[in-house]
């Protein structure tokens, strides 16, 4: 699998993204966010997590209109994969790419800490390495993840399998405890919390493995 791991001023989880998918057995480069084009055949593209702009304006809302951003895009219309993490995820949101948008947490206080998740759904390339409702624990950290979506979107989320994650204990107030969606095409993933911290018996527990194994796989076996 080739992988691109896009870069902003202000993203800091750009290596640790670009380290779990190289222990994985990706093929990453790293891109600029003032690039217009994507590297040729790449087959995800991974937006990852920090302060982008310094979250300026408001969350992922100045990356998106990045350069590079309509590559991501086009990427994802042709048939690509995307993954975003955290700040990854605003950006998502803000391109249009998934529904929704991340609000500042409900107690307005930053949260730093390993969290217990529930896997939703196996349904897709990033959760097919989880059983449905299998607990995994991911590091979260993030001031504005308050995912909030109106009750139409939230109705056709469920009704179309698309949480893959949410919080066994929700800290920042998402609605409906979700800590992670599917787009309507299955191909892309937000997801708050950070897997590619957990990749790593030294990083406290390994869990985020089989997200980036998955998506290793899914790619061999195409």
């Amino acid at each position: 699998m080739r992988a691109a791991v896009i870069v902003f001023p202000g993203s800091n989880c750009d290596r640790d993204m670009a380290v779990a998918l190289r222990a994985a057995g990706a093929d990453v480069s790293m891109v600029w966010h003032k690039d217009a084009a994507l590297p040729e055949d790449v087959d995800l593209v991974a937006v990852p997590g920090g302060f982008s702009f310094g979250d300026y304006l408001r969350c992922g809302a100045i990356a998106a209109k990045s350069p590079i951003c309509k590559a991501v895009v086009a990427h994802v219309d042709r048939g690509g994969y995307a993954l975003g993490v955290c700040n990854g995820f605003q950006v998502l949101t803000e391109t249009g790419l998934l529904p929704g948008a991340l609000m500042r947490n409900a107690g307005l206080k930053f949260i730093c800490k390993t969290v217990d998740l529930r896997v939703e759904t196996s349904a897709s390339a990033f959760t097919e390495r989880y059983a449905t409702g299998a607990n995994v624990r991911f590091p979260i950290a993030h001031h504005d993840g308050n995912y909030t979506v109106d009750p139409d979107t939230l109705a056709r989320l469920r009704d179309q399998d698309r949480i893959a994650f949410s919080y066994a204990d929700n800290l920042n107030g998402s609605v409906a405890d979700i800590a992670g969606v599917l787009s309507e095409n299955r191909r892309v993933l937000g997801l708050m919390p950070h897997p590619e911290r957990a990749v790593d018996a030294g990083h406290g527990g390994t869990d985020g493995q089989a997200l980036f194994r998955g998506l290793l796989a899914q790619f061999a076996h195409a």
